[in-house]
C-alpha cells in the first residue's frame, strides 16, 4: 500500500479528507509501527483519503517541553505548525494520545488552528456515520479489558470512543478495578519510560498488569503505544506474555476486518 504524502496531493491539486501525523513511536518504534499500518489499513480498506507528511514530519516537541527545554518546544512547535498552513491542512489524527493532547491543547497558544483527533475518536466518528463497518470476527465472545491512557482519558475526558470501538466487535468488555477516572498509570508518564525507576517496592507497570491479569482477560486493549510497551513489559514481568496479548484498538479493529487468505 503506498501512502501519498501532504505533497503528492498538492502536486495534484488536490486536498487529502485528514492527515495521519505518525508521530515519533509510529514511525521509528517496530511495535509501534504495526499500529500505525493498521490504522492506515483501514482507512484506506474504507476509502478514506488521507496523507502523511513523511520526511516533513518531526517530533511535536512534547517530549521537550516536559523535559523543561522550552526553546527546543517552540521551535519543533512553529516548524510543525508552519508546514501544515502551507499545505492547508484543516484536520489531524493521530494514534498517540500524547501528540494529541499538546496539538489539542497547547499548539493553538502559537497559532494553530486544525482540528485534531485521537485515532479512535476517528474511527468511533467513522462507525456512527456508517462509514466503517465492523464486526467480532476472531475476538467475538472473547474477554477483554482496557487500559484508559493518561492523556486521553483523564487529561482530556476521552472514555466513550475506545470502548464504543470496543464493544462493536462483540467481545465480553471487562472493567479493571480502576478504571477511567481512577485509571491507573501505565509507568510510561513522567518520562520513566526513558529513565530507570526511582527505588520502590514495585514498578507501576507491573502493578498495572496484575490488575489486567486479575480480570482473566486474554487481550488487554490500549490506545497509545507507550501504553502498549509497558503493560507488555508487565506482562512479560508477571511470566504472562504467553497468555495475555496487548493489543491498540486499530490493530483489533484491523484483524477483525482484513481480507481472510
Amino acid at each position: 500500500m503506498h501512502i501519498k504524502t501532504m505533497a503528492e496531493f498538492a502536486a495534484e491539486g488536490r486536498d487529502p479528507e485528514v492527515l495521519f501525523w505518525v508521530g515519533c513511536l509510529g514511525s521509528y518504534d517496530a511495535r509501534a509501527q504495526r499500529v500505525s499500518a493498521a490504522f492506515a489499513q483501514i482507512l484506506d480498506n474504507i476509502g478514506i483519503e488521507f496523507a502523511i507528511l513523511g520526511k516533513e514530519e518531526s517530533c511535536t516537541g512534547d517530549p521537550a517541553r516536559r523535559a523543561g527545554n522550552e526553546f527546543i518546544f517552540q521551535m519543533l512547535a512553529n516548524q510543525n505548525i508552519q508546514s501544515q498552513t502551507n499545505y492547508g491542512v484543516k484536520k489531524v489524527v493521530t494514534t498517540c494520545p500524547h501528540c494529541f493532547n499538546i496539538f489539542k491543547n497547547e499548539y493553538p497558544e502559537l497559532g494553530a488552528t486544525f482540528e485534531v483527533f485521537h485515532h479512535t475518536q476517528f474511527l468511533s466518528q467513522l462507525l456512527q456515520d456508517k462509514r466503517l463497518k465492523i464486526e467480532g470476527g476472531s475476538f467475538d465472545g472473547q474477554r477483554i479489558t482496557y487500559h484508559d491512557s493518561c492523556y486521553l482519558g483523564r487529561i482530556n475526558g476521552e472514555y466513550e470512543a475506545p470502548r464504543e470501538l470496543i464493544h462493536a466487535l462483540d467481545v465480553d468488555l471487562v472493567e479493571m478495578g480502576r478504571s477511567r477516572e481512577k485509571g491507573l498509570c501505565c509507568g510510561a508518564g513522567g518520562a520513566q519510560m526513558f529513565k530507570e525507576d526511582e527505588p520502590g517496592e514495585k514498578r507501576i507497570n507491573t502493578e498495572r498488569a496484575e490488575e489486567a491479569i486479575n480480570t482473566g482477560a486474554s487481550i488487554v486493549a490500549v490506545n497509545c503505544s507507550f501504553c502498549n510497551v509497558m503493560m507488555t513489559d508487565g506482562l512479560k514481568a508477571k511470566e504472562k506474555q504467553d497468555e495475555v496479548k496487548v493489543m491498540d484498538v486499530a490493530e483489533m479493529i484491523w484483524e477483525s476486518m482484513k481480507p481472510k487468505n
